[in-house]
């Protein structure tokens, strides 16, 4: 496109949204890149640099802008005389964009797009009908009318928010989740490994630099467990549950997991599936009880390998102290509790307070995936034998931080969340995978992702792998490349109709007052008041037991 004479190249920015008026569509693109043109090339090399009016007599018309642009849908016009209006005429016909098939034709008019545009094309929230499921995520570059997502077909399959450190991806990911507890269109399961989305969470800015988590917004919807239940109540949480682990609940596919960490040989693995076999379900608490000559009789008896036995016992020791939320024995089903606060309606934050090294997130993720997926396959298989008389499982979406740890190549095939991202919502449950590293995820796994949230990314490798599969990726890399650090994001895939590049929504007042459930809002300041002053109560009293 070739820039008019009034519009200043300065003007323009990379991923601007814009309108091409063809004779017999309209094109929806995206402006990718800005360069500067000469009719002469010669005036390049000579540039009347003193001469004010000479310049002013070139610019625009023997030197001027282009700007490459990307059409990604098209819309077939209505006959009439007003077709080409600067309006761009009525779309209330009942016609359909479509996937761009053509090119518009020589000298055809270039606008940019207006509100009627963004809400012809990504659709308006309507806080007054319940069956709207569009949510507003943030603003175009350079305009203040909103963006929506459709949170029905974010759902439907594996989403991923991508990004460096420090762009802002707990942000992103609570706006999504607000969006989606706000509708009730599905449960959500989050894994909050740095306690950043139950309560509160800490933010970058002065004037608030703490911003409310799920648990502030939504009340007695959002349910918050904790591995330490002592640091969740420290920091201001009314009601959280305690969650404890047993040893009969670890399985060694848990472990195969955690084999980098642990530093576990595949001979040490092969044994616990021998000491399993034998010892039954509760063979982690009979070996960790043993000794070295009863490991050495137990490998004699069964040829096991002792060496690797022992080495087993050994890293068990350690998963042991690194996670106390780990019991030998745990009389109360919390993973059952779990589920049944989701099949209510409820959404569930399991916070990991002080236990948040990679090792405890890993093995607690792991298995309460493991047992939530099997129950929703079991629960799945009988609606659909008979979907009359059984009712179809509650929508479940899994939020799983560090993504890359759990989908690499070398496991995402054997762990619960390879299987989940491959089955495409075929058991009623999806995952919402935050990493700032997905080079490191399986690019299998990676095709299946039906929409990507991307913030700024460096390296070659992660931007590759954000756009795998992905058709016209080199033009978005462009786009990419050239966001803000901050409160920028593109969003491609499934849940839009088209690429969008989104200053994303201030986690602010403005947007508590949009989503919040109000009526729980007012408790907030006595709930917490009386957490303060608990802990303040038990401080005096550990003070005065240690200095009298």
């Amino acid at each position: 496109m070739r820039l008019d004479t009034e519009q200043s190249v300065e003007d323009l920015r990379v991923g601007r949204f814009v309108v091409v008026e063809g004779a017999n569509s309209r094109f929806f693109s995206m402006l990718t890149d800005v360069t500067l043109s000469a009719a002469n090339p010669s005036i390049l090399l000579n540039p009347p640099r003193t001469d004010p009016f000479l310049m002013s007599v070139l610019s625009g018309v023997t030197t001027f802008g282009t700007v490459k642009l990307q059409p990604m849908l098209m819309l077939e016009k209505s006959s009439g005389p007003n077709s080409l209006s600067s309006d761009h005429g009525d779309e209330g016909d009942g016609r359909e964009l479509r996937p761009v098939k053509t090119i518009p034709s020589h000298f055809s008019p270039v606008y940019e797009a207006s509100s009627s545009d963004f809400a012809l094309v990504f659709g308006e929230e309507d806080a007054s009908d319940a069956s709207n499921a569009h949510f507003n995520i943030g603003r175009p570059l350079n305009m203040e009318t909103p963006v929506c997502i459709d949170l029905n077909r974010f759902i439907e399959r594996s989403n991923g928010i991508f990004g460096k450190s420090g762009t802002g991806k707990s942000f992103l990911t609570r706006i999504f989740l607000s969006g989606i507890i706000k509708k009730d269109l599905a449960s959500v399961l989050v894994f909050d490994m740095h306690n950043e989305y139950g309560w509160q969470a800490m933010s970058e800015s002065k004037a608030a630099p703490r911003v409310k988590g799920l648990k502030q917004l939504f009340g007695h919807s959002v349910v918050v467990f904790s591995l330490d239940r002592e640091s969740s109540r420290a920091r201001g949480i009314p009601d959280a549950r305690e969650l404890y682990i047993g040893y009969n609940q670890i399985e060694i596919e848990d472990l195969d997991l955690l084999k980098n960490e642990l530093n576990l040989t595949e001979a040490s693995l092969e044994n616990a599936y021998i000491f399993k076999e034998k010892i039954g379900a509760d063979w982690i608490a009979t070996l960790l009880d043993m000794s070295g000559d009863e490991i050495e009789e137990f490998c004699q008896n069964f040829k096991g390998h002792p060496t690797s036995l022992k080495t087993l016992q050994r890293r068990l020791n350690t998963v042991v102290q690194k996670t106390p939320y780990l019991k030998p024995r745990v009389g109360h089903n919390y993973i059952e509790e779990i589920l049944s606060q989701i099949q209510a309606g409820k959404h569930v934050v399991l916070e990991f307070g002080r236990q948040n090294n990679l090792l405890s997130y890993m093995l607690a993720t792991n298995i309460i995936t493991r047992r939530i997926h099997a129950e929703y396959v079991r629960q799945s298989e009988l609606y659909i034998c008979d979907p009359e008389r059984v009712p179809a499982p509650r929508k479940l979406m899994i939020v799983i931080e560090e993504a890359h740890k759990f989908l690499s190549p070398a496991v995402a095939k054997q762990t619960i969340f390879g299987i989940i991202a491959r089955e495409m919502r075929k058991y009623f449950v999806t995952l919402l995978i935050v990493d700032q590293r997905p080079s490191g995820i399986d690019p299998e796994v990676l095709s299946q992702i039906g929409t990507r949230v991307t913030a700024l990314l460096n390296d070659d490798k992660d931007i590759d792998a954000v756009f795998t599969g992905v058709s016209g990726s080199q033009t978005l890399r462009t786009v990419l490349a050239q966001m803000d650090p901050k409160q920028q994001a593109l969003v491609l895939g499934y849940a839009v109709p088209m690429p969008v590049v989104v200053r994303t929504r201030a986690f602010d007042q403005d947007f508590y007052k949009a989503v919040a459930d109000l009526d729980w809002v007012g408790d907030l300041h006595n709930a917490s008041a009386e957490i303060k002053a608990e802990v303040s109560q038990r401080a005096d009293i550990a003070n005065k037991e240690l200095f009298g």
